[in-house]
């Protein structure tokens, strides 16, 4: 399938993660900043901010960008494949030849989270996270990084207890191993340890983002993300489908907040500290199905697959962000409704390709 170019991010999103990050990027001037994963969602939103806020301060920094696929990455985004602050280099992160230099700072944002083969073959799952995980560290110690950030993910704390509205990072749970899709919630938990093993011996500032659900540009459509496929819906001009029975509980960060928030914790964040990462103001999955559909004026209504189950508890997958909020000043500065208005908007003019 042809991919098609997608356009830069709203210039209000960029300047939002501006405003937000401004008074960090000092210790980033004239630095290299090496990012994995910076062609999916979470790269996308860090390179075109680094981009936006290395061209509003002046910082004469760069960015060095592992793809697996050099040629999907330009097609896609050509106005940051030409860019001179931004270097792509190939390989699979799990056995990455080192760029050369010097490189300050480190986001380790390449995920696998679902997509085949990994949902059929586990183990490759595992091998993927905890094998990239250790080549990244390696790197780490090789390029004289000083500071490293791994977006992880809410998985890590397995199924979330009904009682337990929303989860902090001090819950105790764990993915159980026999349940479906604890692959990645376990071997995000398995890359968590090799950072804190691998920081205390070595000196080197770990960050942790664990990271829930998310609305913004650059979400894919047709995954396993819910409000992702309900945008799809909407620009197709169909009903919005909820493939079950709408009644478990998620909630959503928009993108512009999510890249201000993973910026904040890299620099700002305490050495050896987990942050959950995303929105506490939950809602049902049904719910949020409605709210796309309000936004694109209600025209197409909601159909719901299944009925609700009698006395059956909702699931839920809702942080606690008190600790980003209280150490660090993070807060969830767009609403829901405003993130899905201005992700349809960005989408419109070209479908979702």
């Amino acid at each position: 399938m042809s991919i098609i170019a997608r356009p830069p991010l709203p210039e209000e999103d960029l300047e939002a993660v501006l405003a937000h990050t401004r008074d960090l990027w000092a210790e980033a001037r004239g630095k290299s900043i090496f990012i994995t994963g910076g062609t999916g969602f979470f790269g996308m939103w860090l390179l075109e901010s680094f981009a936006h806020i290395n061209d509003s301060l002046g910082l004469g920094a760069g960015a060095v960008v592992l793809t697996r696929n050099r040629a999907a990455f330009t097609a896609k985004a050509p106005h940051l494949a030409r860019r001179p602050d931004i270097e792509l280099v190939d390989g699979d992160v799990r056995d990455f030849v080192f760029p050369p230099g010097r490189h300050d700072f480190i986001i380790h944002a390449a995920a696998e989270t679902g997509a085949k083969p990994y949902e059929e073959t586990p183990r490759e799952m595992l091998d993927a996270i905890v094998g990239g995980m250790r080549r990244v560290l390696e790197f780490a110690g090789h390029a004289g990084t000083r500071k490293l950030l791994l977006t992880s993910s809410g998985a890590v704390y397995g199924p979330q207890p009904a009682d337990v509205t929303r989860v902090p990072e001090d819950f105790a749970g764990a993915a159980d191993h026999p349940v479906s899709g604890s692959p990645y919630g376990q071997g995000k938990r398995m890359a968590e340890d090799l950072c804190a093993a691998h920081g205390g011996l070595h000196g080197l500032e770990v960050k942790i983002a664990r990271c829930f659900a998310f609305v913004g540009p650059h979400l894919p459509l047709d995954g396993h993300f819910a409000i992702g496929n309900f945008i799809g819906n909407a620009l197709r001009g169909e009903p919005i489908e909820v493939g079950g029975d709408g009644t478990p509980y998620r909630s959503y960060l928009y993108a512009a907040d999510l890249a201000a928030w993973l910026w904040v914790i890299l620099f700002r964040g305490h050495p050896g500290r987990a942050y959950n990462v995303g929105s506490d103001a939950d809602d049902s999955i049904l719910n949020h199905a409605r709210r796309v559909d309000e936004v694109r004026g209600g025209r197409g209504g909601v159909r719901v697959a299944r009925e609700p189950v009698p006395g059956r508890p909702p699931s839920r997958y809702v942080p606690d962000i008190r600790r980003a909020q209280d150490e660090l000043g993070l807060g969830v500065w767009t609403a829901e409704s405003d993130g899905i208005r201005r992700t349809l908007a960005w989408l419109a003019p070209r479908g979702q390709g």
